[in-house]
């Protein structure tokens, strides 16, 4: 730890500020602030006056290093891991302390070196593991206060657990305000804690969903995928992102007309009259299905509003409209089982 780190640490622990500091060293606010960034030491005979203020020793105050490297970091990650495979876990872990005291402010070797120590102990039944606890608590809370976001996620995320697996679910769900409300994770978090308190009722609709969100998701991926497909005249590549469209449909069972909407494109573009007929009618007769996923059982929890008839009737004239315009079904202009398919909905 840097010098003006040190002095910032034991500043904050006694309470004090920049201001009433540099009171009592006789200096300006803006001097102890330029210390604490690192930006100027102070003079060398206020070492010792400092050291009282803040209650440590001059060692103390002396006694720091730069943060560790990436580099450094794993090194001693990976003899901790070492030393887990090869050792007894009281003297893995008594290691593992030393190097921690030596760094003290590396949030990231706290964290790291805390999961290692936690994971270890729940997957090899260390003898006495509970006696651990408040310490490999303590790394995680070190790194939720001292790191930047993604280290404050991933010691959230830690802590989440740790408490969870103790069943002091009032702690874990504090750590989830760590996670932004639009996160999946969160939500799956929740479902998570919901599920081990017992309320499965609430649990079962936050998974339905996140499973619900998933299919839109991918759905789309697989649209943007298979316009891309069209655009470079990739056909074989269209149709079988096509086939993967109709499966995502099935699989979260979202009805017929969301199977087969996209093979009427590749049928057109191949100027299969046949097929395309045949698709339209069947997508056609299925729009007073559309909302058949609200009656499976993978979403047996959540509420949707039913589609009314208005929206139903709009939408099959909107996909009438659709066939009479769309430049690439022209070939079909003559065939008198499309004339009557888009006049009527209906064929020969």
């Amino acid at each position: 730890m840097q010098l003006g780190k040190v002095i910032r640490k034991y500043r904050k622990q006694k309470n004090m500020t920049q201001e009433e500091m540099a009171v009592r060293l006789g200096v300006t606010a803006p001097a102890v602030n330029k210390w604490e960034h690192g930006n100027t030491c102070p003079d060398i005979a206020l070492l010792a006056p400092i050291a009282r203020l803040l209650g440590i020793t001059l060692d103390t105050l002396l006694s720091f290093q730069e943060e560790l490297t990436e580099k450094e970091i794993e090194e001693i990650v990976y003899e901790l891991d070492a030393m887990l495979k090869e050792k007894p876990f009281g003297e893995a872990f008594a290691w593992a302390k030393g190097k921690l005291e030596q760094n003290p402010e590396c949030v990231q070797l706290c964290w790291q070196l805390g999961v290692m120590l936690d994971a270890q102990r729940m997957m090899h039944g260390i003898p006495d593991a509970e006696v651990y606890d408040d310490y490999i608590c303590s790394l995680y809370t070190r790194a939720l206060e001292g790191g930047e976001e993604g280290m404050r996620n991933a010691a959230a995320d830690s802590l989440f657990g740790f408490h969870l697996r103790k069943g002091e679910y009032g702690k874990a769900e504090e750590y989830l305000s760590y996670f932004s409300q639009r996160d999946p994770e969160r939500k799956r978090k929740q479902a998570q804690l919901y599920g081990e308190m017992g309320r499965t009722k609430e649990a079962y609709c936050i998974y339905e969903e996140l499973f619900f969100a998933d299919y839109q998701m991918a759905n789309l991926a697989l649209a943007g995928m298979y316009r891309l497909a069209l655009f470079e005249e990739d056909r074989e590549k269209a149709r079988y992102l096509a086939g993967k469209q109709e499966e995502l449909a099935r699989c979260f069972e979202m009805g017929r007309y969301y199977e087969i909407s996209y093979g009427l494109e590749i049928a057109a573009m191949e100027k299969d009259a046949d097929s395309v007929i045949e698709t339209a009618q069947e997508m056609l007769s299925c729009i007073g299905q559309m909302g058949s996923f609200r009656n499976s059982p993978l979403y047996a929890h959540m509420k949707f509003r039913e589609p009314r008839d208005q929206f139903l009737e709009g939408f099959r004239a909107e996909l009438l409209k659709g066939f009479q315009e769309d430049a690439c079904l022209e070939f079909l202009r003559e065939d008198r089982r499309w004339q009557k398919l888009i006049k009527t909905g209906e064929e020969d």
